[in-house]
């Protein structure tokens, strides 16, 4: 049998900054949003852990069947990173690796400060 080559998945690995302090100190908002974004794109989530720091900021690590969606809050600095790969073992996931990204973008009302994209 000859397999098709194969690319494991798109990783994004991004650093925002936003002046909406209230979506960098609110993890529960955030995981509603995940979990909104996790069945528009038909993602399965397998666990989910959050740890919410005494200056409010927060850490939120989805852990999926595709693979990982994950944020690290920094209120003081108005930033956050945050962390998307999906692999590709049914389908092609790229295009809606990008798509996600825009998503947290947009719900963060972010600019973008750095923005990495690995192939693996």
């Amino acid at each position: 049998m000859i397999l098709p080559s194969y690319s494991p998945g798109l990783h994004i690995l991004l650093t925002l900054e936003t002046e909406s302090l209230s979506k960098l100190t609110d993890s529960h908002s955030f995981i509603a949003k995940t979990d909104s974004v996790l069945e528009k794109f038909g993602l399965e989530k397998v666990g989910d852990i959050t740890h919410d720091f005494e200056n409010d900021s927060f850490t939120v690590a989805f852990c999926l069947k595709e693979s990982h969606i994950c944020v690290h809050t920094w209120p003081e600095y108005k930033q956050l990173t945050l962390d998307v790969y999906l692999c590709n073992y049914l389908q092609d996931n790229t295009e809606k690796v990008k798509a996600i990204a825009q998503e947290y973008i947009g719900y963060f009302e972010a600019k973008v400060i750095k923005e990495f994209e690995i192939y693996r």
